[in-house]
């Protein structure tokens, strides 16, 4: 008897547009969603498994005769992102810091196309 939360070995019977039909150990049948085969973004699900590929998945919900499963709950977590330092999240002196930085990079490139405007009038006289 299935539970849900349960990790099987199954083998993929038929693969669709949407997902795959896979038979799982006891004989029954479930489908994993197309959002359900990786945790990266699946665009064309025969890139991930074909008819007859031996998976392992998780079964996320048993309702009448409906299992739905996942492939993807059975992969390791994804590393994190690094995660962007909003300008909100920054304290005063942070904030100031970053204005000095960029309000000094600003000054020096304007400042050297201004010399280099100069610079070029005076030698075409």
């Amino acid at each position: 008897m299935l539970e849900i939360g349960e990790i099987v070995d199954g083998t993929v019977k038929s693969v669709m547009k949407f997902g795959a039909f896979v038979e799982l150990e006891d004989g029954s049948t479930g489908l994993v969603h197309i959002s359900e085969v990786s945790n990266s973004f699946v665009k064309d699900i025969n890139d991930y498994v074909k008819s007859g590929d031996s998976v392992k998945v998780k079964v996320l919900e048993i309702e009448d005769d409906k299992i739905s499963l996942s492939m993807k709950q059975t992969e390791p977590p994804k590393p994190k992102e690094k995660i962007e330092v909003k300008y909100e999240d920054l304290s005063f002196e942070d904030k100031l810091q970053k204005f000095m930085k960029e309000s000094n990079t600003k000054y020096e490139q304007k400042r050297s196309r201004q010399n280099s405007k100069y610079g070029r009038s005076k030698s075409r006289r």
